[in-house]
């Protein structure tokens, strides 16, 4: 039996990697093997929770205040040792996380050839989103195999120089996980979330976290977001607030007098997920929402002056406001205002696809090792 490695450490990379996890176990002709390396701990958990994956290995690197250089380091001294014990045949990683990355040239070092899911993305810019598009970038170099979730990143892959016959075109595999965990009347284990009017009300919802956006971005976004609840009395706004003190004080700060914006404790997968489901519009500087938001029919407007993500742009999905002030309420105004406008965003064709990433990369894995 071929002995496959799936290795990851954030929430984003677990949720993105329980559905493939799941299909491969299905085949009983893998010896399936899980690391995690806990770069997010309690994040992470709860996904795992969610999804009943039980770690075979977990390297529990999260220390408090822990750089880059520190977690690329911790990561690959514990991939490597690992390896060394267990010589898989093949590795897979997921996305463009330091733990891809750095697990990734601890593969490459022993010679083992390495699956990519989510390959491909690109911003064009190598410090926005940082240290996110490098790792994608160094990760797409190392990797054997590259598993693309649009014709767009295929072809990202292909200008990087990357073999034509190493790159599938799958889908994502966040959208297979979306509908796992989607429920009709869902109760929210926040009874501020079950008490909300959706009949009489419009919801927003906002997540802001980006390195990128600390500091005077973030003033402007938040201050815009002041302005548009103002300026409509039946918009609520929930913000799930990130941990971190760099936005967690300034949230309260400048939206926590506001009474129509709700600032809660980040949410789960699966309650956020179910959020996004009766929200009337997403705000978010997010990269993976950018994909999920879609697949319910929800128009997001993105806080960022670029994505790594321009399928959804050019599939109407998806529209990139940037972070000053004026620009952000126009255009969230717009689709509060305009229905047509609205309509055409919440039901263009998510390019994200069916659902079935999982499957196909299963079936290609199979393929590529008989």
């Amino acid at each position: 039996m071929k002995k496959i490695f799936v290795i990851f450490g954030t929430r984003p990379e677990a949720i993105k990697m329980a559905p493939l996890i799941n299909k491969l176990k299905e085949t009983g002709i893998f010896n399936l093997k899980v690391c995690v390396t806990a770069q997010h701990r309690e994040m992470l958990d709860s996904v795992l929770d969610l999804f009943k994956i039980k770690p075979d290995y977990d390297l529990n690197i999260m220390n408090a205040g822990q750089s880059i250089s520190e977690i690329t380091i911790r990561t690959l001294e514990g991939v490597e040792r690992i390896l060394l014990q267990e010589k898989p045949d093949i590795i897979l990683v997921q996305g463009d996380t330091t733990t891809s990355f750095s697990a990734s040239l601890a593969s490459f070092y022993h010679k083992i050839p390495i699956g990519h899911v989510e390959a491909g993305l690109r911003s064009g810019n190598c410090y926005s989103p940082f240290p996110k598009e490098m790792n994608r970038r160094l990760t797409g170099t190392l990797a054997a195999w590259h598993f693309a979730p649009t014709e767009s990143n295929r072809q990202n892959l292909l200008n990087s120089g990357i073999c034509e016959q190493t790159i599938f075109v799958t889908g994502n595999t966040v959208i297979d996980a979306l509908y796992l965990v989607l429920k009709e009347n869902y109760r929210f284990p926040i009874p501020l979330l079950n008490k909300l009017d959706t009949v009489n009300k419009r919801i927003i919802l906002l997540t802001v976290h980006r390195r990128e956006n600390w500091g005077l971005n973030m003033r402007s976004i938040f201050c815009a977001v002041n302005e548009i609840i103002e300026k409509n009395p039946d918009i609520e706004l929930i913000y799930p607030v990130h941990l971190n003190p760099v936005v967690k004080n300034l949230a309260y700060e400048m939206l926590g007098a506001n009474s129509r914006v709700h600032l809660i404790s980040p949410l789960d997968y699966e309650p956020f997920v179910n959020l996004m489901a009766i929200s009337y519009l997403v705000m978010t500087d997010s990269g993976g929402i950018q994909e999920e938001a879609p697949a319910l029919g929800k128009p997001v407007l993105v806080l960022r002056t670029e994505t790594e993500r321009p399928e959804a742009v050019e599939a109407g999905t998806v529209k990139i406001i940037g972070v000053e002030q004026n620009s952000i309420i126009k255009s969230t105004q717009k689709l509060i205002d305009d229905r047509v406008e609205y309509e055409q965003m919440a039901r263009a064709v998510n390019p994200y696809g069916d659902g079935q990433a999982a499957a196909k990369i299963k079936k290609i894995l199979i393929d590529l090792s008989s």
